[in-house]
């Protein structure tokens, strides 16, 4: 072999040999054993990824999130463009207030109402269909609605009601539908109304999730309740006057609920007791009427108007004649049934009390609702003391 082969071929075996020494750890090479860790060559430690930037908490950006329902309302405005925006309705007529197909929600409702009937609140009833069912999911003289079931205005805020100076009543529960929706006031008295101004505010969109209860409200009255004291003791909720009861899954979110005494004294030593699914012993029993309202002590005789409970009009508290109009909305966790509900208030202590009770009680649940019970006649709707004792 030639000299010069000879010499390229060590180098080239040199330079071999060195890049294999060097991948060999040192003890290794010397014969001497070493620690197990390092063993095998030591990873660089790897950098985590960063984490994206938090996101804005919600509260910050809910007014922001852009909308994609379609905003509608229907009102009595004048059709000719003049300043004519209110409606007449004679005795015995239906004004219709909102008719529409397609998916959507009702989110408020606005009235102010002039009649020369002193009790035009209890003689014009409101009524609400929706999806073409045959009977009413709302059928409630319109003051009972917005909590005046007095037949007398007053002004007051809440979550979900409130009348506004002067003789404005507003409501935002929210009413969806799949499609269509149904909505009218009948003037059940004897005179007519001569302006009936009204807005129902609603949004349309393709379709309503399916998971989504229909709004109800049902008006009740006893006027008297009768009383029918037991021994003392009443833990089954015998005798007890009744908001409402439905069957078919849904939740209750209130009611409102307007008094007139017929004795002196307190007439709200009565328990609300709530039966859910079927339970015989009530599934929700509370401690007092004033106290099912959120207030304590028989209100000390003090009106008030909270977003979830009040009192907001009381006039000669515990007396015969006494008058009480209270509302409460159990928005901040309505009281759910799978398969039927009842929700009743005792009148008086185990209902030994014939007050006057006039109410409505507002619910969502699945369709077909139960039959509501037969509206009382105009003239029985009208509040007055009775010699009930």
């Amino acid at each position: 072999m030639p000299p010069t082969d000879s010499t390229e071929s060590f180098r080239a075996r040199r330079k071999l040999l060195g890049a294999m020494v060097s991948g060999i750890p040192a003890a290794a090479l010397l014969g001497l054993s070493a620690p197990a860790a390092s063993a095998e060559p030591q990873a660089a430690p790897v950098k985590p990824p960063s984490s994206p930037a938090p996101a804005a908490p919600e509260e910050l950006l809910s007014q922001a999130r852009l909308r994609s329902y379609k905003p509608r309302r229907s009102s009595s405005w004048d059709r000719t463009g003049g300043n004519g925006d209110a409606v007449r309705v004679e005795p015995g007529a239906t004004a219709p207030l909102l008719d529409v197909t397609g998916a959507g929600v009702v989110t408020h409702l606005w009235f102010t109402i002039n009649s020369r009937d002193p009790m035009h609140l209890k003689n014009l009833v409101l009524r609400a269909w929706w999806d073409g069912e045959p009977t009413p999911s709302v059928e409630v003289p319109i003051g009972d609605f917005f909590g005046l079931g007095l037949g007398e205005y007053f002004t007051y805020q809440s979550a979900l009601t409130a009348v506004a100076p002067i003789k404005a009543l507003n409501a935002y529960f929210q009413m969806p539908f799949a499609r269509s929706a149904r909505i009218t006031l009948t003037n059940e008295g004897s005179v007519r109304t001569d302006n009936l101004y009204f807005a129902i505010d609603y949004v349309t969109f393709p379709r309503l999730p399916a998971d989504v209860g229909r709004f109800h409200a049902q008006y009740r009255q006893a006027a008297p309740c009768i009383a029918a004291p037991g021994n003392g003791n009443n833990l089954t909720g015998a005798n007890n006057y009744v908001f409402m009861e439905a069957t078919g899954k849904g939740h209750f979110v209130g009611v409102t609920h307007s008094v007139i005494q017929n004795k002196d004294g307190w007439f709200g030593e009565g328990d609300d007791m709530i039966f859910v699914d079927g339970d015989t012993l009530p599934t929700i029993n509370g401690t007092g009427t004033e106290d099912y309202y959120n207030g304590a002590w028989d209100f000390g005789g003090q009106a008030f108007a909270n977003m979830h409970q009040g009192a907001p009009y009381m006039k000669d508290p515990e007396r015969v004649g006494g008058r009480y109009c209270l509302y409460r909305w159990h928005t901040e966790s309505p009281i759910a049934f799978e398969k039927s509900i009842r929700v009743t208030i005792e009148h008086g202590t185990d209902n030994d009390r014939a007050d006057n009770f006039y109410t409505t009680g507002f619910w969502y649940q699945t369709e077909p609702h139960a039959p509501f019970p037969a509206l009382p006649a105009p003239a029985d709707r009208v509040p007055r003391v009775m010699p009930a004792g």
